[in-house]
């Protein structure tokens, strides 16, 4: 299992490195089918399976990228607004087939899995994102391996024991003061090529630290997914670590705690 484990994860991070090299369409690509995929594990975990709400789902996702792409920023709020009009027009019209729940988690995952995804792609297309968006990346699996390792060595109080007992609040700071480090490591060696970043070392601590609170809180709401509906894993298509969920769910919530991040800490030390 360890060796399963260990070549996915490598062979991810050849993945990622390889598509934030070249960025743009095939990052978008990349992301918008791991969105896709995320959102059909979410579906599947909560029992949602009526092919009209599900589809309105997958076609919702597929719009909402092309607006990214095509950089419709302007039209995003019509756009979710619309997806919420089409979820209660298939509750209206099937009713009394779907029950409240299932729309309401419908237009959730959607947002949950894509909206958030899709920071990904846009931290990569922001000026400097090439450099900008591995902090996403060195966040939150930074922390996740500095959190395990100050737990191991020094845990002794449960941050949440009922929905992950192997996690401490003495872990919860090694990762974030781990993920800190390995911001304040990565804007000294790349600060330089970053032409519109003012401080580097600073702006990448700061963010990859913010990230990480945020990252540990990504990880356990999946977790809590998971517990409310009995299941150990969202999938198995990434072999010893399950689905895309399960790999992704921290940085669902870190890619866009990341953006603005840097967005709010740049403008600050200017």
């Amino acid at each position: 299992m360890f060796v399963k484990r260990l070549l996915s994860g490598i062979a991810l991070v050849i993945m990622a490195a390889v598509l934030i090299y070249f960025g743009k369409l095939p990052m978008l690509l990349a992301v918008a089918l791991i969105s896709l995929i995320g959102q059909m594990e979410f579906y599947r975990a909560v029992g949602i399976d009526h092919k009209a709400i599900v589809g309105i789902g997958y076609v919702s996702t597929i719009i909402y990228y092309l607006l990214v792409f095509f950089e419709g920023r302007a039209y995003m709020t019509a756009m979710i607004v619309g997806t919420l009009m089409a979820f209660m027009t298939a509750y209206v019209i099937f009713f009394p087939e779907y029950k409240t729940e299932e729309v309401t988690n419908s237009f959730f995952g959607m947002c949950y899995v894509s909206v958030m995804m899709s920071y990904l792609y846009l931290t990569r297309n922001l000026s400097d994102g090439i450099y900008l968006v591995c902090l996403i990346f060195l966040s939150s699996w930074g922390c996740d391996t500095f959190a395990y390792c100050s737990g191991m060595l020094f845990g002794k109080h449960k941050m949440a024991p009922k929905l992950s007992p192997k996690k401490t609040w003495e872990g919860a700071v090694g990762g974030v003061l781990g993920a800190s480090l390995l911001g304040f490591i990565f804007g000294t060696v790349f600060g330089s090529k970053m032409h519109d970043i003012v401080d580097p070392q600073l702006v990448c601590a700061a963010a990859c630290g913010i990230g990480a609170i945020i990252s540990m809180i990504g990880d356990l709401c999946a977790s809590a997914i998971k517990r409310n509906h009995n299941i150990k894993d969202y999938g198995r298509i990434i072999p010893g670590h399950g689905g895309i969920l399960d790999r992704f769910d921290s940085l669902l919530f870190t890619a866009p705690a990341i953006y603005y991040a840097i967005a709010v800490f740049d403008q600050f030390v200017r």
